[in-house]
């Protein structure tokens, strides 16, 4: 199936595209540049162009067409922009979920943050402070949202070679997971529609991937 990407041109986007491909689907990669499509097209994903700030739910949905899957891994990432935490990463996933229902795709994966159900300390670092509260509320905007959503956590992304090899579950103690790992896992949870309705947090660990997965879901 085509499996939309939000933030396609991200780290782990990258990773995860030729991932997909390989396992037979065809990965659209929303991006805001038309200048990413030369890399993305040679990692096999097909691209679309959406501005995640700017573009309202019905872009989304149209950016959306054809697709089976919704991924959101997208990030304001580490530029310490305090309003980019509101609307990539929560605004983002609100006009994503939204979209993914007008356009009848019910399948919805989303890119989160370890602890980010817990309480912030009061002496925190303000764009630290306005990150977890951007992913902890998208992540209950999607619970609540009605799609076949699952929750991943990661902890602290590197860019190391991934293991295969990860610690996966409701809670699992802090720690750091390559994002090639990161990506690994997506793409399994893609393939697993057991995974409906779940949250897990992920680190590195000492377990195969599938294993991981069976051992969460109880198998």
């Amino acid at each position: 199936m085509r499996i939309a990407i939000v933030g396609g041109h991200g780290k782990i986007a990258r990773l995860l595209h030729p991932l997909l491909v390989g396992a037979g689907h065809q990965p659209v990669a929303l991006v805001r540049r038309d200048s990413y499509r030369e890399r993305l097209e040679a990692l096999g994903a097909e691209v679309r162009l959406l501005d995640i700030e700017n573009d309202d739910e019905q872009v989304f949905a149209e950016t959306f067409a054809r697709c089976g899957a919704v991924v959101f891994a997208a990030g304001g990432g580490p530029d310490g922009n305090i309003e980019r935490k509101r609307t990539v990463d929560l605004e983002g996933s609100l006009k994503s979920i939204a979209a993914a229902r007008a356009a009848g795709i019910a399948r919805f994966v989303q890119v989160s943050a370890i602890n980010v159900d817990q309480p912030v300390p009061e002496d925190a670092e303000p764009v630290w402070r306005a990150y977890v509260e951007a992913k902890r509320d998208a992540d209950v905007a999607l619970r609540e949202s009605g799609l076949d959503w699952t929750i991943l956590r990661p902890g602290l992304l590197t860019d190391s070679p991934g293991t295969g090899l990860v610690s996966l579950g409701e809670a699992v103690p802090r720690g750091e997971v390559p994002r090639a790992d990161v990506a690994a896992v997506l793409a399994a949870v893609l393939a697993e529609p057991g995974t409906a309705g779940r949250q897990w947090d992920l680190v590195g660990g000492s377990t195969p991937i599938k294993e991981a997965i069976d051992a969460a879901l109880g198998g």
